[in-house]
């Protein structure tokens, strides 16, 4: 019984020690947009419970903040 134990034991820390040391990490092929970009998508249903949609890029004016002191 101990070296049906101490085999399995083993075997464990030998498949943790096969891991690579750096995890793989997945990555998005497409870039994230720039700050000032962003999309206006418009959305239809489909046949089968499907939607079609038609995204276009377009450029945000910029936010403007007021602030008084008083």
């Amino acid at each position: 019984m101990r070296g049906l134990t101490l085999t399995v034991a083993l075997l464990l820390a030998g498949s943790a020690g096969a891991c690579a040391p750096n995890p793989i990490v997945a990555r998005d092929p497409v870039p994230a947009p720039e700050p000032g970009l962003s999309y206006v998508c418009d959305s239809r249903p489909f046949v089968l419970n499907a939607v079609v949609s038609n995204c276009e890029p377009v450029h945000r004016e910029p936010q403007v903040v007021l602030r008084s002191k008083g």
